[in-house]
């Protein structure tokens, strides 16, 4: 980074312009996790698991039926989409239900989509 401090003349930012800007960056652990959570919608699987569940609350077997994969794969899936709070689950006996986290989940999904079929 040897250039800080220049900026493009046909630009006609100013130090403080850029001093502001840089202010007005999330803090560096902040963009690391908001890295993190979208490396979770990198991956189909996931993305067609939190599509199905924003349809309501579905256990492992009928996600790994409805998506047509193996329990076992599906479960790793869930585990990791638990870890990033993008689902929740319940229990009812031995039986395991999950759903998504909250609406904000089902909102990213949305603007997602629509982004891509602009």
């Amino acid at each position: 980074m040897g250039d800080e401090g220049r900026f493009c003349i046909s630009c006609k930012l100013t130090e403080a312009d850029g001093e502001r800007l840089r202010k007005s960056l999330p803090v560096e652990e902040e963009i690391q996790d908001l890295a993190d959570f979208f490396k979770i919608f990198g991956d189909p699987t996931r993305v067609r698991i939190l599509f199905l569940l924003r349809e309501g609350e579905f256990c492992v077997h009928d996600i790994s039926v409805l998506i047509e994969m193996q329990q076992t794969a599906v479960s790793h899936q869930l585990k990791l989409l638990r870890h990033a709070r993008l689902v929740k689950y319940r229990k009812e006996g031995k039986q395991v239900f999950y759903s998504l986290n909250d609406e904000h989940i089902e909102e990213i999904l949305a603007i997602g989509l629509d982004h891509i079929n602009e």
